[in-house]
């Protein structure tokens, strides 16, 4: 039985950054083979994250470099997929996914906004902050409700899902991660 799990990265946060590394860990754990995207070389800035224009170019520039990455993959001949991604990933991974016609499950750290045009019902587990400057944690949660989206909102939490209280966020790294693992662990949910 194959079994893929595919990283998407942000533009700024790395396969090696906690949310995507341990969530690859664990996807290791439950038998996944991992690929790992690579988005890094795009002209970013924060402040970009916030400009449409910008969004779309570096939408279309990922989804390319994902389909040359994932072109000798097989994924729809997979038994099992789940796409597991941070920020802009959120958004190239759920637009990547509807245009190739793939029905997979989604763990989302962070999203975007733009995810609303691309991602399925009941079709993605969530995460993100009350405090993320680059998403409205308000229009983020109503997407999720609309969308029928299992979600999680880490009070102020910001785009990384932090909040500067080293303990706190360690408790909060390991309540996500257990949320992630029974995801993996239930490969029909």
């Amino acid at each position: 039985m194959k079994k893929l799990a595919i990283i998407f990265p942000g533009v700024g946060y790395t396969k090696d950054r906690p949310l995507l590394y341990y969530a690859g860990k664990l996807a290791m754990n439950y038998g996944y083979e991992l690929i790992h995207l690579d988005f890094s070389g795009i002209s970013w800035s924060k402040e970009k994250l916030k400009d449409h224009n910008f969004l779309l170019k570096t939408l279309e520039d990922c989804i390319q470099r994902t389909e040359k990455a994932l072109s000798e993959q097989a994924v729809d001949k997979a038994d099992e997929v789940i796409f597991i991604s941070k920020s802009i990933g959120t958004v190239v991974a759920t637009a990547y996914a509807k245009k190739m016609g793939l029905n997979v499950r989604q763990i989302c750290f962070t999203p975007l906004e733009f995810i609303q045009n691309f991602i399925e019902e009941e079709n993605g587990l969530i995460f993100y902050g009350s405090g993320d400057p680059y998403a409205n944690p308000d229009t983020i949660a109503a997407i999720c409700k609309d969308k029928k989206l299992e979600a999680y909102c880490i009070k102020d939490a910001n785009h990384s899902l932090e909040t500067g209280n080293v303990a706190l966020d360690l408790t909060n790294l390991q309540s996500v991660m257990q949320k992630v693992e029974d995801k993996l662990a239930s490969p029909n949910s």
